[in-house]
């Protein structure tokens, strides 16, 4: 399937998520925000698809919210004042399930970071499971600069990133949160040296996670998300009944073969469900 503001690749296990907009700076219009959602549905049910790399094409990885499809947003409201509003919420709403489909996406996803990241961007790159850039990038909520309050998940998800403090500093003041100190405060995992060895060292990164066993990928990815919104007791008591259920698999039995053989394992794709019925 072909997009507007995408372009995918599907290797070893690996999907790369390409922003393809940079004559725009890979502003979010129309398409970006039908678009991203439909990827990230699509290749969470991929049995083939065991990590996946979203990166960026041009001098950034994205302007944010494109303001000319905001302001045609913005200019169509017209009628009862109480429609209009609950009409602007199912709105936002719907933008914000197209940034839940990456944190609800089955497997891993990393975010490769370089130039701007602004606005939306910081949105999008919160949903993620890691996230990395490149020395020249930079994280900036802009929508403070413009009169509004951030409502696509950076202040609902960027607390459990970084030090509370921080963030409310970069969400009263839209400064720069610039690679070093994006490093230093944990919400990135690694700065690279330019755009190039960043993508190719995450991809690298995304290939190992495709290596181990999908089954208990899954079970991670879904037990990290429980316990950031769970207590320490309710998360327990999910892993002690996910692995009554999980635990048992050929997957054990291969990582512990090839351990002992001294080999690297090799494990089957999750079912499709698509092929139920």
């Amino acid at each position: 399937m072909s997009y507007q503001a995408f372009s995918i690749e599907i290797d070893t296990g690996v999907a790369h998520v390409i922003m393809n907009r940079p004559n725009s700076l890979n502003a979010m219009d129309g398409a970006f925000w039908k678009e991203l959602w439909q990827i990230f549905n699509t290749l969470s049910e991929n049995p083939d698809v065991r990590a996946v790399v979203l990166s960026s094409t041009g001098k950034h990885f994205t302007a944010g919210m494109d303001l000319k499809f905001f302001g045609g947003i913005a200019g169509t409201a017209a009628g009862d004042p109480g429609r209009q509003r609950e009409q602007i919420r199912r709105m936002v709403l719907e933008f914000q399930e197209s940034f839940n489909a990456i944190e609800k996406c089955r497997v891993p996803v990393l975010m490769a970071v370089h130039g701007a990241c602004i606005g939306g961007g910081v949105d999008m790159v919160c949903a993620s499971d890691m996230r990395y850039c490149s020395e020249d990038a930079y994280f900036t909520i802009q929508e403070i600069k413009i009169g509004m309050t951030a409502d696509v998940g950076t202040l609902q998800r960027l607390p459990h990133l970084m030090p509370s403090s921080l963030v409310r500093e970069l969400a009263f003041t839209g400064r720069k949160l610039r690679a070093v100190e994006a490093l230093s405060s944990g919400f990135v995992s690694r700065v690279f040296e330019d755009h190039e060895s960043l993508v190719a060292g995450v991809l690298e990164i995304a290939m190992e996670i495709a290596s181990r066993s999908p089954l208990a990928i899954v079970g991670s990815k879904e037990m990290l998300n429980y316990a950031r919104d769970h207590s320490v007791a309710d998360g327990l008591n999910y892993i002690a009944t996910w692995n009554s259920a999980m635990v048992i698999t050929e997957d054990l039995q291969e990582g512990m073969h090839a351990q002992a053989a001294k080999r690297p394992p090799s494990y089957d794709n999750l079912l499709d469900k698509r092929n139920i019925g």
